[in-house]
């Protein structure tokens, strides 16, 4: 493969497509220690394979039309780490003693959606960016 030439940009989609991999893999071990028992949980774990797909399939063909699916997928990414937050930090604030210290290092990571958002924004910025 030949990265000569390649844009800061195409560079970038395919970062964002595999740290989508990586998020995955680590978002449905977590979800399935909980039993999946909100259906929320679903959203990131199916999600994560399409963010993937798309971001490597647009990075390594760079064929046009996939630009509006991997643009699609990255707002609804914004939109469902943000979403994820929400539920995080609620369970935390559920837990005994509520948002105690001890509950953010037991209860559900309230960072990993917000990686989630961060990613998918990053990879807004790689499509839209001139």
């Amino acid at each position: 493969m030949d990265w000569n030439g390649w844009s800061l940009d195409r560079f970038l989609v395919l970062f964002v497509g595999l740290a989508f991999l990586l998020v995955g893999i680590q978002v449905t071990q977590s979800h399935y220690r909980q039993n999946f028992h909100h259906k929320a949980m679903w959203i990131p774990v199916i999600a994560s394979p399409l963010f993937f797909i798309s971001g490597i399939g647009l990075a390594l063909t760079h064929l046009t039309w996939l630009y509006g699916f991997f643009a699609a997928f990255m707002w609804i990414g914004v939109g469902a780490g943000l979403v994820g937050f929400y539920y995080h930090f609620h369970g935390v604030g559920v837990r005994v003693g509520g948002w105690a210290p001890r509950n953010f290092l037991v209860g559900p990571p309230v960072i990993m959606p917000l990686v989630f958002t961060a990613m998918s924004a990053l990879g807004l910025a790689a499509i839209y960016w001139r």
